[in-house]
């Protein structure tokens, strides 16, 4: 099920959320995680749990995975970024969004993580420019001690597509249509003949890691509530 489509149905509350987040975390000890389930059943679920995810005004959109096996290298990375950055830039376009702020999130294989982000110049939903945010900040702020378990990409501050604002001079305005209408035509043929009739060059270099389809097979959190 493709959680952001519950979520704008106006059939999914705060429960539903958390119970979708919770059954991803499969490395959780059997401790931990009925810790978790006692705190939220008696303390959540019957009050703030039935709150509706539609009340909630989306503040941004974000998707994360753990990897099918631990990332080793930058190139591991960046197919795994492009592809939480597809799912998230087709979310946006779909609802009427851009992002003002990408942000990532890092785990690495002994479950320590952190979450990091940057300002861009110029609001998007264009994939190639959310993934290369994505990826620069990763390169700049992870050092490789120990390899990536998973991985998380958000774009936040958002506005919508009617949003003005001046490019500069340096900016190629016929390109970035030229992107914008190529990712628009990527989402028209996936939804016609399946997520995996267009794939990139990129995702050819490791079959594994490319097979997850983030979109359809992860919850994709508008973050409301939880800002």
């Amino acid at each position: 099920m493709d959680g952001l489509d519950v979520y704008v149905a106006g059939k999914a509350d705060v429960n539903f959320l958390f119970d979708r987040y919770i059954s991803t975390k499969t490395e959780l000890r059997s401790t931990t995680q009925s810790n978790y389930m006692y705190t939220w059943d008696h303390f959540v679920r019957e009050t703030f749990g039935k709150k509706k995810i539609k009340d909630a005004p989306i503040k941004s959109v974000g998707n994360g995975i753990t990897a099918p096996r631990d990332l080793e290298s930058d190139e591991d990375v960046k197919i795994v970024l492009y592809i939480l950055a597809e799912s998230v830039a087709a979310r946006l376009r779909e609802n009427g969004f851009r992002c003002r702020v990408v942000e990532i999130s890092v785990r690495d294989k002994d479950l320590c993580s952190f979450t990091c982000q940057r300002k861009i110049k110029n609001a998007t939903n264009i994939t190639k420019e959310i993934a290369e945010q994505a990826f620069q900040l990763f390169k700049e702020n992870y050092n490789w001690n120990k390899t990536v378990r998973s991985l998380g990409v958000r774009g936040a501050d958002l506005v919508t597509d009617n949003y003005w604002e001046q490019i500069d001079l340096f900016s190629s305005v016929e390109k970035r249509e030229k992107q914008m209408r190529m990712d628009e035509a990527v989402d028209e043929i996936r939804k016609r003949f399946g997520f995996y009739s267009v794939q990139r060059g990129l995702m050819y270099q490791d079959r594994k890691l490319s097979a997850v389809n983030a979109k359809a097979e992860h919850t994709i959190h508008p973050r409301g509530y939880f800002a």
